[in-house]
């Protein structure tokens, strides 16, 4: 199976059986079951309240599951996170602690470094690399509560480029950014697809999905559906996870319509 220009038999394919996680018993994940095939730049849309960073969070084995499991290219992926890189929401970020873009680049690379050992010249250079692909290496010395919006999360990038992994998990990466911040940090991530590399991210915008992704995974406390962008990105599948609370639905649907007909 070839999911863009990236055959799905390469590793890191994401496999997701019976899931169910609660907060204080109340379901915010109730049996969730899907496949991401490797290779895929998956987009992970749904209302507010669906379960999404949840969802990231448990792959990342930062929440408990009431069931279920999660697994990498077959293997529970709680037991591989040094494969996994994740990028959180950036309101999750304490900013105001005292480090430089350069210093959260390098923590990035704390278990190639390992935890106490001195930080050498190679991997300056490499976190330094990350933050050129990232279009920041100008502001390494500067201290992270002086950054924009989308310097924040092209920082958190470059940290999550220099782990060197598999999968990458990215919670709202495009959010609160200007136009330019998100065309590069898209631009990255096509990147990154076109090494091999798995990419799940938490996006709002259903008009520019069908742009960026090329697989789709529509949550909404269960899985409504997933799969291909084409077969999946449907009026149907959308009334389906949003209801009635998509106000911008008609308008989506009549750009799903045109995109179709060309």
């Amino acid at each position: 199976m070839v999911i863009g220009n990236v055959d799905s038999n390469l590793i890191g394919a994401i496999q997701v059986s019976d899931l169910t996680v609660a907060y204080q018993r109340k379901p915010v994940l109730w049996e969730i079951s899907l496949d991401i095939p490797a290779g895929s730049l998956a987009g992970l849309v749904g209302p507010n309240g669906a379960g999404k960073s949840t969802l990231i969070k448990a792959m990342m084995g930062l929440v408990p599951k009431v069931s279920g499991e999660i697994f990498l290219d077959a293997k529970t992926m709680e037991d591989q996170t040094a494969r996994i890189a994740y990028v959180p929401q950036r309101e999750s970020v304490d900013w105001d602690f005292p480090a430089s873009v350069l210093d959260v680049v390098l923590m990035g690379m704390y278990r190639k470094i390992g935890w106490f050992l001195p930080i050498r010249k190679e991997h300056r250079h490499q976190a330094m690399l990350a933050l050129e692909k990232v279009g920041i290496a100008e502001l390494a010395n500067r201290q992270i509560s002086q950054l924009s919006g989308g310097q924040q999360q092209r920082t958190f990038l470059a940290r999550a480029l220099v782990q060197s992994a598999d999968v990458f998990l990215m919670d709202e990466p495009f959010a609160a950014v200007d136009a330019a911040t998100e065309q590069s940090i898209i631009q990255v991530l096509r990147s990154l697809q076109s090494e091999g590399k798995t990419i799940l991210v938490v996006h709002h915008d259903l008009h520019t999905v069908p742009e960026y992704f090329d697989f789709l995974v529509l949550l909404n406390v269960r899985a409504v559906a997933w799969g291909p962008m084409q077969s999946t990105f449907t009026t149907d599948n959308l009334r389906k996870t949003y209801g009635g609370r998509l106000t911008l639905l008609d308008e989506v649907t009549e750009a799903i319509r045109r995109r179709r007909s060309i």
